[in-house]
């Protein structure tokens, strides 16, 4: 009997130590919980998703709480890769389209006016120098200021003879305006460039009787560089 009393007491007795630890824990947990805890910024940089994302760092919300805040980063796509084309130059340092806008700013406003595209194409691919196929269309027709009455109403404008006639003379009568261009480049790159005249000097004495229509032709050479 006196030894179940001994052993009652020391139950009773570690009860109450272990409810006092348990107390003692708690209160310890509940100061932890009530100390405020600081988190600095974040400052992310260079981080990156793929090669097609960029983080961009932002502070368009901020949640504060006690001194607890942090810095929202936002992904937006890249924008494309942007493709710049080659510069090609086809003709004395000129890309196709300035070397049209060359030709264009000495063809006055008359017929050929705006035909320096097809001179340029033209004379090119048939190895023909464009500024010499625009200087004799200048020299034989006047076509900078007003084109001449073989030129507006026989689409000559080279001064080449043959049929179908124009007007029963000994000129060749052209259908269209871009018909009679072609036909002059044609005669100039069989007749002439393809046999190695390719120069005014060159050119003058089998294309035209007299000595002066070479210097004609490279005045309106030089004119045509130059503009």
């Amino acid at each position: 009997m006196k030894n179940m009393r001994v052993i009652c007491y020391l139950t009773s007795l570690v009860g109450i130590l272990m409810i006092c630890i348990g107390l003692v824990i708690q209160n310890d947990s509940a100061q932890n919980m009530h100390k405020t805890t600081n988190v600095s910024s974040f400052d992310i940089k260079n981080m990156a998703a793929s090669s097609n994302m960029i983080v961009k760092e932002t502070e368009t919300s901020k949640e504060e709480t006690d001194n607890l805040f942090f810095k929202e980063v936002e992904m937006e796509t890249a924008p494309a890769s942007v493709i710049v084309p080659p510069r090609v130059e086809v003709y004395d340092g000129l890309t196709l389209e300035e070397l049209t806008d060359k030709l264009n700013r000495n063809l006055g406003s008359d017929i050929v006016a705006g035909k320096g595209a097809l001179i340029a194409t033209e004379s090119l691919n048939k190895g023909v120098d464009p500024y010499i196929t625009v200087a004799i269309i200048l020299h034989e027709t006047g076509c900078g200021t007003k084109c001449s009455n073989l030129a507006r109403y026989c689409y000559n404008f080279g001064g080449q003879k043959g049929k179908p006639s124009c007007n029963g003379g000994a000129f060749r009568q052209f259908d269209t305006v871009d018909e009679g261009l072609v036909g002059m480049i044609d005669n100039l790159s069989r007749n002439y460039f393809a046999l190695g005249l390719n120069t005014p000097e060159t050119i003058g004495p089998k294309y035209c009787e007299g000595n002066e229509w070479a210097g004609h032709i490279s005045w309106f050479v030089n004119k045509i560089k130059n503009s």
